[in-house]
C-alpha cells in the first residue's frame, strides 16, 4: 500500500465531523491493507509510529524539504526507515536521525509529509480516535466490535489486535486474554465540570480521592511481582515498597490498579515531580527510598486468584479488592447519591493536599484503555489572564498557524527581572480551535518582535489569554521555579490591556506553601 492512501485517509477522517463518517473511511482503508501492512497502517491511522522512541524531535520537523510532486512511498518502506533511523546510536547519531528524516520527507508528498511530521510530533489529531478506530476494525474484519473490543482490553493496545482480526478475523482474536504479568492499558476518567453534574451522569457512585501520583498496575503470581506504569513500562527494580505490598496480600495471584505518591511525614503529597523522579530512577534505589518513599493507593482488582474481574460491576471488583487488600493500602472512599456529602469529601481531599475526586458508576465494568463515561474526575479548575509572549509555528495539522503559545505572568515588582517585565510559566497549544488558531495567528504575526529561529516568533506582550489549568507545579526551567500544571486556553482578551495580567504573586498564591 502506498503511503499517500494513509495520509489522503488521515485527512479525509480530519474533515469530516459525523463519527459513523470517519469510521467508513478508516474501515475502508484498513481493508486496502495486505495482512502484513496492517499493523502498520492501523498504528499510522492511529496516530502513532510502531517505534516508540525515534530519537526525532521538534527540531525535525523544522525547514522541511520542497514535497515530491507524485507519490512513490509504500507504507513497509516507510516503518522500515523509523525502524533503521530509530536504532542509530553513539556520536552523530542524532544528526544521522535528522538526515535521514529528511530524506524520507523528500521523498512525500505534501499530504505525506503532513501524516509523518504528525506522527513524529505525536499530534496527528485527525480525529481517529481508539473508540473510532477500533469500531473501523471490527467493520474492516467483519468480526463484532464487542469481541474486537473485549481483546482490545486484555491485548492493553488497539494495533496489535487489528493487526491480528485483520489478518484472521475472529479466529485471530483468541490469543488476546488477561494474562497475570502482562499489563493492559488503564481505564481513564473523563472530566465533569462539578460535582453535581458528575452525579447525575452516574446517579449513586464511589466517591474517591483523585491521588496526584504515578498511576500503578501490580501483578502478581506467586512470589513473581511485576509493577508497570500507565505507559506498560516495567518499574518493578525502582518501586521495592509495591513489591513487599503486593507479596504481603493474602493471595496466589493478583492484578491491582492504582496510584503510588511519595507523601511527606505528615502525610500530604510532595511535588509531584518528586514522586515522579523517584519511580523513574534506577541508581540507588535504597537510598531514593530512604528520602521519598513511597506509598500506595489502591482503587481496582482486575484478577484475584484465577478469577478475572474485569467485565464484572464496580461494585464487585471493589468488595473483592477489600477481601484482600488492607484499608491502609485502599484508596478513601464513600458511595453516596448526595452533591453535598461528596462536596465535603471533595474539599477534604483538597484540604488533604489532592487532586480532587473520581466519581465511579456503581455498575461499570472495567474498560482497559478506554476514557469511560462511568469514571468522572472533577478537580478545582483555576483560570488566569496570561500574556502570549512567543508563539511557535504548527506542524501536522496545524502547519501554517501559529500554535504553541509561550505564556507569561506579569511580575510588577521585578522579583525574577525588570520591574514590570514578564515570568514565563510554559507552553501550550491545548483549547484552541481553527477559528481561534487563525485568528491569532495574524494577530500574533502583527505584534512579531525581535529575531526569529523560523520557529519560535517573538511577539510584543500585548495579547491575553484566559487560560485554565489544574494546578502549580515546581519547574527549575522557568524563572519563578513553577509552572502552570495542564493548561489549556479557553479564548483570547483583545479586550484586555496587558497592564490588568495576572502578576506571578497570583501564581505562587494557587501553588500554596512549597513542603520540605
Amino acid at each position: 500500500m502506498l503511503l499517500k492512501d494513509v495520509a489522503d485517509t488521515s485527512a479525509a477522517v480530519a474533515g469530516v465531523s459525523g463519527r459513523l463518517a470517519k469510521i467508513d473511511l478508516l474501515a475502508g482503508c484498513l481493508r486496502r491493507a495486505a495482512p502484513g501492512e496492517a499493523e502498520i497502517v492501523a498504528s499510522y491511522l492511529a496516530g502513532e509510529l510502531r517505534q516508540r522512541r525515534t530519537g526525532l524531535g521538534y527540531a525535525s520537523l523544522r525547514d522541511l524539504p520542497a514535497p515530491a510532486e507524485s507519490p512513490s512511498l509504500r507504507v513497509a518502506e516507510v516503518d522500515a526507515a523509523f525502524g533503521a533511523l530509530s536504532e542509530l546510536s553513539g556520536k552523530g547519531s542524532t544528526a544521522a536521525r535528522r538526515e535521514r528524516f529528511r530524506e524520507l520527507l523528500a521523498r512525500a508528498t505534501t499530504p505525506e509529509q503532513r501524516l509523518l511530521a504528525g506522527l513524529v510530533s505525536g499530534e496527528l489529531r485527525q480525529g481517529a480516535l481508539d473508540g473510532v478506530l477500533t469500531e473501523a476494525v471490527a467493520r474492516a474484519s467483519e468480526v463484532p466490535a464487542a469481541d474486537v473490543r473485549r481483546a482490545v482490553t486484555v491485548a492493553g493496545a488497539l494495533v496489535p489486535v487489528a493487526a491480528a482480526v485483520l489478518a484472521a478475523g475472529g479466529a485471530g482474536l483468541a490469543r488476546f486474554r488477561l494474562t497475570v504479568g502482562s499489563p493492559l492499558r488503564p481505564m481513564l476518567a473523563s472530566p465533569a465540570p462539578d460535582i453535581a453534574e458528575a452525579l447525575e451522569r452516574t446517579g449513586e457512585a464511589a466517591v474517591e480521592w483523585k491521588v496526584d501520583g504515578v498511576r500503578v498496575q501490580i501483578h502478581r503470581h506467586g512470589t513473581d511481582v511485576a509493577v508497570f506504569t500507565r505507559t506498560l513500562d516495567d518499574i518493578t527494580g525502582n518501586v521495592p515498597e509495591l513489591v513487599e505490598a503486593a507479596l504481603a496480600l493474602p493471595v496466589h495471584s493478583v492484578v491491582l490498579d492504582g496510584e503510588t505518591i511519595a507523601l511527606d511525614p505528615t502525610g500530604r503529597p510532595l511535588p509531584f515531580q518528586r514522586t515522579a523522579s523517584r519511580v523513574s530512577s534506577r541508581v540507588d534505589v535504597a537510598a531514593a527510598r530512604a528520602k521519598a518513599p513511597l506509598s500506595l493507593f489502591v482503587f481496582d482488582a482486575l484478577h484475584i486468584d484465577g478469577t478475572d474481574l474485569i467485565g464484572a460491576p464496580g461494585t464487585e471488583r471493589w468488595a473483592a479488592l477489600a477481601a484482600v487488600v488492607p484499608a491502609s493500602a485502599r484508596v478513601p472512599r464513600i458511595v453516596t447519591s448526595s452533591p453535598a456529602d461528596a462536596q465535603a469529601f471533595f474539599d477534604d481531599a483538597i484540604a488533604q493536599g489532592h487532586e480532587g475526586i473520581i466519581v465511579k458508576g456503581l455498575d461499570v465494568p472495567y474498560e482497559a484503555g478506554r476514557r469511560g463515561a462511568g469514571w468522572l474526575k472533577v478537580k478545582p479548575r483555576h483560570t488566569l489572564d496570561l500574556a502570549v509572549l512567543a508563539a511557535e509555528w504548527g506542524h501536522g495539522r496545524r502547519q501554517g498557524w501559529l500554535s504553541n503559545l509561550h505564556l507569561g505572568a506579569l511580575d510588577p515588582a521585578g522579583a525574577y527581572g525588570p520591574a514590570g517585565g514578564w515570568v514565563m510559566l510554559g507552553k501550550t497549544f491545548k483549547g484552541l480551535t481553527d477559528k481561534m488558531l487563525t485568528w491569532q495567528t495574524a494577530e500574533l504575526l502583527s505584534l512579531a518582535d525581535g529575531p526569529t529561529d523560523g520557529w519560535v516568533v517573538p511577539v510584543r506582550p500585548e495579547l491575553l489569554v484566559e487560560v485554565a489549568f489544574d494546578g502549580v507545579q515546581t519547574s527549575p526551567r522557568y524563572p519563578a521555579g513553577v509552572a502552570l500544571r495542564f493548561a489549556r486556553v479557553l479564548r483570547h482578551r483583545p479586550d484586555k490591556p496587558a497592564a490588568e495580567a495576572d502578576t506571578i504573586d497570583a501564581v505562587l498564591a494557587i501553588r500554596g506553601p512549597v513542603p520540605t
